[in-house]
């Protein structure tokens, strides 16, 4: 072990994982340390609650959305969960309800959860999926160290009857898969740079992929030169640390669709010669590879979950760090489509970076492209923390992340690709510059990257808010947040072919 770097298991969620079940009541009261029982505002709560309405009001809970009341009693501790009107209840209610419940109870490792018996709102399967995510995401946790003293979740079961069992299991697998490929979104996006390079990552994924039903390629320096990838040769120049791209490929037996997936993954964000202040901001940028982490977290869950589309991910993975053979304001770089980049600001580099693989992925048949990266400090200026950016030249593909984004609670919202702003990436000495003027900073840099789809159907996910909370909120946690993982997976299950997929859109 290197102790100055810090060499450690970038992935420790992968080495445990709860085990999820189905159960009986008196299962759960033997096994459980702590038992959900959902209530309903205004209605009396279940028996197995062991008290009565008037007595939890006489306590503060109602039954209201979000209440926890916390019921000491023998054996499994109850703790009512209020759920509000049935009539809201949805998946994203009931994954936040579990969250809440799994965060009221940190100490307890063997906790349940009761199917309600009317009122669900929701399919079985999806209330066991739900509640399944909500859980497992609640309890999960990145520590580096000696340890933490709060205890590992060993154990969920739901609560259902004989009738319901085949429809709680379906659903956990599903909510399982969901949460597996989430933990490692977040495990990739929290752990140091200087343990989690562009090696080490091209590593986790020969590491997970083929498990996972997925191709996995690996391109180093080398073949980066000879494929005339310019923008990720280009930012990696001042690293000491080599450069790699990374080519994942999913294909179902019979593809209902084709999609790629680009992730960018600039494994610490120094800013390079236009350095970054030293600042909160600065201390988060191993965060800045979240889009890479997400596509592949996403990718693994996609042969579990029975995904007709198939998928191709580019992880464009490099430093950018200062250094006497960094990349200098006023290169000049040649992407792999020969477009060529003046560079105005190093720290405007995830577009280089992605630019390479966007051109890649236009190489190949392909009815819709998504990249996602933290790219712009404007997007986290516009939405905060919890919503991300989205635009590109597809209404139906952005439509589509819409949808997959508001089934899933990572919730993306549309900028305008307003082409009249295009004319400040002009160049004096190139075909374009990697930076526009000092307004609308999200917007110009969605238009540098549409430079390299090809006119392809495409969309761009600006994930430079919500790649980092500042509180654990539900089932979301604190720090670098993996954002983006559930939200592809969504929209590689979801997705329809576009109207316009394998033409050139015009673009006025």
């Amino acid at each position: 072990m290197n102790t100055i770097r810090g060499d450690f298991d970038p992935i420790p969620s992968t080495r445990y994982q709860a085990r999820v079940g189905v159960a009986s009541l008196k299962q759960a009261e033997d096994e459980a340390d702590a038992l959900a029982v959902p209530v309903f505002a205004g209605t009396d709560p279940p028996e197995e609650l062991g008290t009565d309405l008037a007595r939890l009001a006489s306590a503060g809970f109602t039954g209201q959305r979000g209440e926890t009341l916390v019921h000491p009693r023998e054996g499994a501790v109850r703790v009512a969960i209020g759920v509000g009107d049935p009539g809201e209840l949805d998946s994203t209610l009931l994954r936040d309800l579990a969250a809440e419940f799994a965060r009221a109870v940190p100490w307890h490792r063997r906790l349940a959860i009761e199917v309600p018996s009317e009122n669900l709102g929701v399919s079985v399967a999806d209330f066991a999926q739900a509640v399944t995510e909500g859980v497992l995401l609640a309890r999960w946790r990145y520590f580096v160290g000696r340890g933490s003293d709060e205890p590992i979740l060993e154990s969920l079961l739901i609560v259902a009857s004989d009738e319901q069992a085949a429809a709680v299991q379906t659903g956990i697998e599903r909510g399982r898969s969901v949460a597996a490929a989430c933990s490692l979104g977040r495990d990739l996006a929290n752990c140091p740079a200087a343990t989690l390079s562009a090696v080490r990552m091209a590593e986790v994924a020969l590491e997970v992929g083929p498990a996972a039903g997925l191709e996995v390629e690996v391109f180093d320096k080398d073949q980066l030169i000879a494929m005339g990838c310019g923008g990720l040769l280009g930012v990696n120049m001042g690293s000491v640390e080599p450069p790699r791209m990374i080519r994942l490929r999913y294909e179902p037996t019979e593809p209902t669709g084709r999609i790629a997936l680009v992730g960018k993954g600039i494994m610490y964000d120094s800013g390079g010669i236009s350095l970054k202040p030293s600042d909160e901001s600065h201390a988060q940028m191993k965060n800045d590879m979240t889009g890479a982490a997400a596509v592949l977290a996403s990718m693994t869950a996609l042969q579990a979950l029975g995904c007709t589309t198939a998928v191709t991910g580019y992880l464009m993975c490099t430093d950018n760090m200062p250094s006497g053979s960094a990349m200098k304001l006023g290169d000049v770089l040649t992407m792999r489509n020969g477009t060529t980049v003046e560079v105005l600001n190093t720290d405007a580099e995830g577009r280089l970076v992605m630019a390479d693989a966007l051109a890649l992925a236009t190489e190949e048949p392909v009815d819709a492209i998504v990249d996602i990266a933290t790219l712009t400090g404007a997007c986290l200026r516009t939405f905060g923390v919890e919503i991300a950016g989205v635009m590109g030249n597809s209404p139906a593909v952005v439509e589509q992340l819409r949808q997959a984004g508001t089934a899933v609670d990572e919730p993306v919202w549309e900028l305008p690709l307003h082409r009249s702003y295009r004319s400040q990436l002009d160049s004096v000495i190139a075909d374009l510059t990697n930076m526009g003027g000092i307004n609308a900073g999200s917007i110009t840099a969605g238009l540098f990257l549409e430079e390299f789809v090809d006119g392809r159907p495409w969309a761009h996910v600006d994930i430079a808010g919500t790649a980092q909370a500042p509180a654990p909120r539900t089932w979301r946690n604190k720090g670098a947040t993996g954002f983006g993982t559930k939200l592809l997976i969504e929209f590689a299950l979801r997705f329809a072919r576009p109207a316009d997929a394998g033409v050139r859109v015009a673009t006025p």
